[in-house]
């Protein structure tokens, strides 16, 4: 019996359709991309796989209450209301990379088709002259000459490595990209003031964002040369087109050539129908080979996704940059126990949540296993509703402050995850956990008391009074209740005073039972907790 409803809304290449039909726990749905088909598919969806054609925005997304994941063909993700998406806990998820050289070696025949005045070349021989004019058809070689690109990620680089083939000086501007994380040393990084007055090409190949709207404006586009071309296959909202049309007219850029538009269709672009402009309809990522890979890494992405195994290039998932889920896994395993068991000795709502990490990878871990401690603190009251993406939103509507702590008071290990909670009432909790062979979590410290144990299964968190008789008579309470303590584990914080004991059961004890311990004249507080695997 299938446990996901799958909704496609968009072109999948038949093998990677043929997988998601092929899955045993997968229905699949297959629609056009039009708003009536996807919002009924979407009543039942817990996925769906789309690409630009219907707008995912909240309207839609309210009327979808079981979707899990959002699968974007590309790397584009326009049109999805993250904030909404987010705040229900949505993954959503695209296809950064897969199209990179499909991308990249578009820009390279773009190049080439602008410095060969290819077009001009074809339509003169199409009207039937045969080298009219040779020095208007003459073009300008692309060895010795200089680009620049805006932009060094997966599609800048592919284009960096094929320009120096070609013989070119390469300049990259990219303020994310520091010297040493430079893949080839030929490869030049300067300001992007520099990068437009140097440059015989220049290609952009950035993100989206509020940050790169409209970056080659009126101002930007005077700093480049007079011989210069713009290449743009990246987004059409990075460039002014009525400033670039105007510069092309007026002769301040020799060409440009545009795969992207601010308006697709471009049916008002006023760069459309210019002598000096190469234009294609967004067929920079359109290959065979792309289109055949990024269909079946989607799929295999939102299957791993749904199944809670793999969270690869989701863009909400609120981990570092770089960091693999796998590696981080067992680490925010660790963090859900340490919250769980914080929820549960919590005797007042939590305000705040302090998480230190030592270790290797403390800077990239850090984040993911704060966010496992806010599930694990939450899940007890707010159950499938909290997860990995919407965690710290919900902490936050809850008033509870997350930092980073350094110096809590934990044990020396060398791989050590540390929680100090403070509660409304001013009392604070610290509790320290590690893992054993970076798989297994143990919970070694709560506040003062130091022990050792596997927080799985049923866990009863005992406080009492260090006397003596403590086991025999928990024991006798248990055996005569027909319940099986797994294992023991006790710290004591100095002998004779208060004691902090973690028993693992095969079975919750039953609240009678629970009650009866509680009323024992040793016992000073007993809480238990269901771990989840």
């Amino acid at each position: 019996m299938s446990r996901f409803h799958v909704l496609v809304a968009t072109d999948l290449v038949e093998s990677s359709l043929k997988l998601l039909q092929d899955t045993h726990d997968v229905t699949v749905q297959v629609v056009t991309p039009t708003l009536p088909a996807v919002r009924e598919g979407l009543k039942t969806a817990h996925a769906i796989i789309t690409r630009d054609g219907v707008a995912l925005d909240r309207p839609l997304l309210d009327q979808a209450p079981n979707l899990q994941v959002i699968g974007h063909v590309g790397a584009n993700l326009n049109g999805i209301d993250m904030d909404t998406a987010t705040g229900r806990g949505i993954v959503v998820m695209n296809t950064p990379g897969t199209n990179a050289i499909a991308a990249g070696e578009h820009t390279l025949g773009l190049m080439l088709a602008l410095s060969r005045r290819l077009v001009v070349a074809h339509e003169s021989l199409k009207d039937g002259w045969w080298l009219l004019d040779r020095k208007r058809q003459a073009g300008t070689q692309l060895s010795g000459k200089t680009i620049g690109l805006v932009g060094l990620g997966r599609v800048g680089r592919v284009v960096a490595a094929r320009c120096l083939a070609f013989g070119m000086t390469v300049l990259a501007y990219d303020p994310y990209v520091s010297e040493e994380q430079l893949h080839d040393e030929r490869v030049i990084l300067v300001g992007f003031k520099e990068l437009l007055t140097r440059s015989d090409f220049v290609s952009i190949h950035v993100a989206a964002t509020p940050e790169t709207a409209n970056l080659f404006n009126e101002a930007t586009l005077t700093q480049m040369k007079p011989t210069a071309r713009l290449i743009n296959t990246a987004h059409g909202s990075v460039v002014d087109e009525a400033a670039l049309a105007l510069a092309l007219k007026e002769g301040r850029l020799a060409g440009a050539a545009v795969d992207v538009y601010a308006e697709e269709p471009p049916y008002n672009s006023p760069l459309v129908g210019l002598d000096n402009i190469i234009h294609t309809p967004r067929i920079g990522d359109n290959t065979v080979e792309a289109t055949q890979d990024v269909s079946v890494q989607i799929v295999q992405q939102v299957l791993d996704a749904l199944r809670g195994t793999d969270y690869r290039n989701v863009v909400n998932l609120p981990f570092m940059p770089g960091l693999e889920y796998e590696a981080a896994r067992p680490y925010m395993g660790l963090g859900e126990r340490l919250g769980a068991v914080l929820h549960t000795l919590a005797r007042s709502p939590i305000q705040r949540v302090a998480v230190e990490y030592r270790g290797e990878d403390a800077s990239a871990l850090i984040k993911p296993i704060a966010v496992a401690i806010l599930k694990g603190v939450l899940y007890p009251v707010l159950g499938d509703k909290v997860n990995y993406i919407n965690a710290p939103v919900m902490a936050a509507e809850r008033g509870i402050q997350v930092t980073q702590a350094k110096g809590l008071k934990t044990g020396d290990y060398a791989s050590l995850v540390s929680c100090q909670v403070t509660l409304e009432n001013g009392d604070d909790i610290v509790i320290a956990g590690t893992l054993l062979d970076r798989k297994e979590a143990h919970i070694v410290q709560i506040n003062q008391y130091r022990m050792n144990f596997v927080p799985e299964g049923y866990l009863l968190i005992l406080g009492s009074f260090d006397q003596p008789g403590v086991i025999g008579r928990v024991g006798t309470l248990m055996a005569s209740n027909n319940v099986n303590i797994a294992s023991w584990q006790t710290g004591r914080a100095e002998r004779g005073g208060h004691t902090l004991t973690a028993l693992t059961l095969d079975q919750p004890l039953p609240q009678p039972v629970l009650e009866e311990l509680r009323g024992l004249d040793f016992v000073r507080h007993a809480h238990q907790v269901a771990i989840r695997q």
